[in-house]
């Protein structure tokens, strides 16, 4: 097994990994990346980004990632498919294992980002892939000229759902509550459109199907009526849970699992900082995430710069 040393060693890629990456290059840092199992992070399962500026027209989610990883290789960057499975932040150089060898990093800026979260329901593991998805983008094609669920009631289940209404014949937006957390343009929009539908006030209780997804079963919160919503899919958009349990019990973090960060992305271990969706649980966007991951670079270069007088 391999081991290797690097000054800065960056854990995830997406928009806050590569931005980290891109200006630790940029000072000449030569960072390695561990791409995870998701190259580009959440963002690549986007199909378009609209809200990134530079891109007026919109950009694909993963034709984002690419460029990202570009400007951050064509400064010396490098990026590694492979995933740290396990962390020791209790000395400097700090050690981070992978299937492919151990890393030893002076600095480790942490990336790795959220997962979506499920509803928890009988039938929902069973038929997942077979009707139940949490991507519109990997998914909504398989259902052209179907009938489609989503559940959820922020930006994101907004986002897709309105994405799916160009394959699907029809797409119902089930919510536990009356109001919706999505901005309002994003609600008008949906509103407006002829193929959308909304239930509100409803939980989905159970996935029905054997080998594919048939039928949903219904709850109404504030009746108590249980109904059956025949469908082909459903999207489940209910939040994310953050990709932090490596790091239990070595760095501090919130009650849900995010790594607290101060303003300038360090965590509470000297020389390990925290950026994206991992240390972020209320914008949750590319431009934020991006941000992050440049602010976390800047100060991890800073860092590095100081040990180096100090010793020099």
């Amino acid at each position: 097994m391999t081991e290797k040393h690097v000054k800065v060693l960056v854990l995830g890629s997406g928009p806050a990994g590569l931005s980290a990456a891109l200006y630790a290059a940029r000072a000449e840092l030569e960072p390695i990346v561990l791409t995870g199992m998701q190259l580009g992070g959440q963002a690549a399962l986007t199909h378009t980004i609209e809200n990134y500026p530079g891109f007026p027209e919109g950009v694909g989610g993963a034709q984002l990632g690419e460029l990202f990883q570009k400007q951050a290789e064509n400064f010396g960057a490098k990026v590694e498919f492979n995933m740290a499975h396990e962390v020791d932040l209790s000395q400097r150089p700090f050690t981070v294992k992978t299937d492919d060898g151990d890393y030893k990093a002076e600095t480790l800026i942490v990336t790795t980002g959220a997962n979506p979260n499920h509803l928890e329901i009988p039938g929902e593991v069973e038929l997942t892939g077979r009707g139940v998805s949490y991507c519109a983008t990997c998914d909504g094609w398989f259902f052209k000229d179907k009938r489609v669920v989503i559940v959820g009631g922020g930006d994101s289940a907004f986002e897709e759902a309105l994405f799916i209404t160009r394959y699907a014949s029809s797409v119902t937006l089930i919510h536990r509550r009356e109001e919706f957390r999505a901005g309002a343009i994003l609600q008008n929009r949906a509103k407006e459109h002829p193929k959308m539908n909304f239930i509100l006030d409803t939980v989905v209780t159970e996935v029905v199907g054997t080998d594919k997804l048939t039928a949903l079963k219904l709850k109404n919160v504030k009746t108590g009526q249980e109904s059956t919503f025949e469908t082909d899919g459903l999207f489940i958009f209910i939040g994310h849970t953050p990709n932090s349990q490596m790091f239990k019990g070595q760095l501090e973090m919130s009650d849900l699992g995010y790594v607290l960060v101060n303003d300038k992305m360090e965590t509470s271990v000297e020389g390990v900082y925290a950026a994206g969706e991992i240390a972020d649980p209320h914008f949750r966007q590319v431009i934020t995430s991006a941000g992050m991951g440049a602010a976390a670079a800047i100060q991890a270069t800073k860092f590095l710069e100081e040990k180096e007088t100090v010793h020099g």
